[in-house]
């Protein structure tokens, strides 16, 4: 039975290890290389097609090119809009002084609103930088569409023959007063087309991520008109950087009360995806690992979702919706009201915005994964504790000796058993040997020693399977929270969110050698691989050969394919190793049994007898 219990330990542990080597590198390394030779492929086809077709004209769309026929559920929606500038082409400064701008400046956003359109696009985070350097660039969330990295949000509307021309794409707004937007200083843009349809367009923003966009429309015709708004989240590029499978990046909404994401591999497979219409509110937007933009229609009124990927020359992701019709009887006016977040998910902002703002569902912005029961408060433990203490790396050390606490009781049953069973060791070898040719004997044998002596064979298993979970609980905090990006341990560790920077084989900077990605074997994750050794060492060696060359091999294997992970989760690790050893040897000395640790080592070195000849 010991020998089976060995056994299932082995094979479960090799599990772990495989599924964790292929979900966290091998998936996201073949998927990057997938998304590297898409890029290339879709760069290689627009050249082509840009050099074989005619410009297109001003203002003309994907609804009216020759040979598009757009999907039903937005049929009304712009779709993809081709432009004239090859995409890279010219700087950002230059893009952007192609068309009159109201500048933005907040506490935490900095940027402008095209008039041409009403376009937001072109928006930086102010208080988030690519690298840990402060002097490095800031955030670029939206740009132009003629950009490499173009994304936009746009509100408009649908009209029709009676309707005149309403606002769309290439609507030329005018500033009615002040010209720039500030938390104290909303703008107000105003637009008059040839029918007598007066639109005036109100933007006002927090000291955060959230924009109201108030459109108040007079109808100074001689008859009803009927409007619907819609609004889109349009975007030229996806991710380079590997994708990973416990992070969603892509197209996502709340849909009639049910969240609707789809990655961006996905809808390129789908092409269109249209949820069925709601009246109970939601939001739609296109998220990335930190950062989001979204829109949130008028929740009282009914609107229509959709997801949709265009790739008529270069390639095109949007999230967008279309509302029901409102009618303006003659002399009449009403006013439309939508939000727009675009900004990093910071969680205590995003559930602000939820509860504020009766946003439905709104903190799934932030991927909270499947053990989001597990996730989200360990997440607000570890934030408690970091404004507590002041530093993300010792809340986590903190709150892993909070989960030693609080699992103690089975711990401490499992290794007491675990302690019992060496102390039974003997007995159980006698019953391996007086029953040798009668295996359903011995079976029942150790039944009945394991009854008398209360010990649990698989007792020593539920250390493992309970940090499982804690495991990827905190793997998800490390790697989709943006309070954890950037965030400085001690030392040479100045982001927790990130691998450990140092590496073994250049003597950990000491020899001026750019060391392969491979092999960046960092000082933390040597140290959670020693701390694993020694934490097996602490059990006697496996009877099996191949049993003890995989315990052998364990911890070289996990140092290994831990050092890519975030810095934060093997600090986590190391340390829970060494508290295990600690409360392993307490129990055991406790119950009287051998630690086995200082024996083991000391087998190490000691040299193997020859076989006889």
């Amino acid at each position: 039975m010991e020998t089976n219990r060995n056994f299932f330990i082995t094979i479960a542990l090799s599990v772990v290890i495989l599924g964790l080597w292929q979900v966290f590198y091998m998936g996201p390394k073949i998927e990057a290389e997938r998304q590297q030779a898409q890029v290339e492929a879709s760069r290689q086809a627009q050249a082509a097609k840009t050099a074989a077709q005619p410009t297109p004209a001003a203002g003309t769309t994907a609804n009216n090119l020759p040979g598009t026929t757009p999907a039903a559920p937005g049929a009304n929606i712009p779709g993809q809009t081709p432009d004239a500038t090859q995409p890279g082409s010219l700087s950002r400064a230059a893009v952007l002084g192609q068309t009159s701008r109201v500048v933005i400046d907040t506490p935490s956003l900095s940027g402008s609103i095209s008039l041409t359109g009403a376009r937001l696009d072109d928006l930086q985070l102010k208080q988030y930088h690519e690298t840990v350097d402060n002097n490095s660039p800031t955030i670029q969330l939206l740009s132009p569409s003629q950009m490499a990295d173009g994304q936009f949000v746009e509100i408009g509307f649908t009209g029709n023959d009676t309707t005149g021309t309403v606002p769309g794409p290439t609507t030329v707004w005018t500033v009615d007063g002040n010209s720039k937007l500030t938390p104290s200083t909303p703008v107000t843009l105003a637009f008059t087309n040839e029918k007598g349809l007066t639109f005036k367009r109100t933007f006002s923003v927090d000291d955060n991520y959230m924009f109201t966009v108030k459109d108040a429309v007079t109808n100074g015709t001689s008859a009803p008109v009927s409007l619907a708004s819609y609004g889109r989240v349009t975007r030229f590029y996806k991710p380079l950087h590997a994708s990973t499978y416990v992070l969603h990046e892509g197209p996502i909404g709340v849909i009639a009360g049910k969240l609707v994401e789809y990655k961006f591999a996905a809808i390129e497979k789908e092409k269109e995806v249209a949820p069925e219409k709601t009246d109970t509110g939601g939001w739609i937007g296109i998220t990335d690992k930190y950062w989001a933009a979204a829109l949130v229609p008028a929740q009282s009124k009914p609107f229509k979702a959709r997801m949709s990927y265009f790739d008529n020359g270069r390639p095109q992701y949007q999230s967008d919706y279309l509302s029901d019709p409102t009618t303006i009887e003659p002399g009449q006016s009403t006013t439309i009201e939508n939000l727009v977040f675009a900004g990093a998910k910071e969680v205590g902002k995003i559930n602000g915005y939820m509860n504020n703002l009766h946003i439905p569902l709104f903190k799934n912005l932030i991927d909270w994964g499947w053990f989001y029961f597990i996730t989200e408060p360990m997440f607000y433990l570890i934030d408690w504790l970091y404004k507590a203490i002041g530093n993300f790396g010792v809340a986590i050390l903190v709150v892993t000796v909070l989960l030693k606490a609080l699992f103690f009781p089975l711990a401490n049953k499992s290794y007491a058993s675990m302690a019992r069973m060496k102390m039974v060791q003997p007995k159980m070898t006698e019953i391996r040997e007086k029953y040798a040719d009668d295996k359903v004997k011995q079976q029942q044998a150790m039944m009945e020693l394991y009854k008398t002596e209360k010990i649990n064979p698989i007792a020593g298993c539920w250390p493992i399977v309970i940090q499982i979970p804690v495991f990827f609980a905190l793997y998800k905090v490390l790697y989709v929270t943006i309070e954890m990006r950037h965030a400085p341990f001690f030392g040479w560790i100045q982001d927790l969110a990130a691998p450990d920077p140092t590496s073994v084989f250049n003597l950990f900077g000491l020899i001026p050698w750019t060391v392969p990605a491979f092999l960046m074997i960092g000082v933390w994750p040597l140290i959670m691989g020693v701390t694993m050794f020694l934490q097996m060492r602490m059990n006697p060696t496996p009877p099996d050969p191949t049993q003890a060359m995989i315990f052998n091999w364990m911890p070289l294997i996990f140092t290994f394919m831990l050092s890519s992970f975030p810095a934060g989760l093997v600090i986590y690790w190391a340390w829970n190793n060494f508290l295990s050893i600690t409360q392993q040897g307490i129990i055991m000395k406790r119950q009287g049994a051998k630690i086995e640790l200082w024996g083991n080592l000391a087998g190490l070195f000691k040299k193997k007898p020859k076989p006889a000849e």
